[in-house]
């Protein structure tokens, strides 16, 4: 028997997959917080806004985990 079983290999994964979920999961972040900032009228909620916000959000997460 080996001394291997019920183990798990971590991999680092496919970068491109992870730089997809980190763009996908910023956005639908950053559109939650401007629609929040929106509805208390702090900030229009526009395509510029949010894309802006997915953007210093996808920087900073690509930032912390290199």
């Amino acid at each position: 028997m080996s001394d291997d079983v019920g183990e798990i290999e971590w991999g680092e994964g496919d970068p491109r997959v992870l730089l997809v979920m980190n763009v996908v999961l910023s956005s639908v972040f950053a559109t939650v917080v401007v629609f929040g900032l929106s509805y208390a009228d702090l900030a229009a909620f526009t395509f510029v806004n949010v894309a802006s916000a997915a953007l210093v959000l996808v920087a900073l997460t690509y930032l912390v985990t290199n």
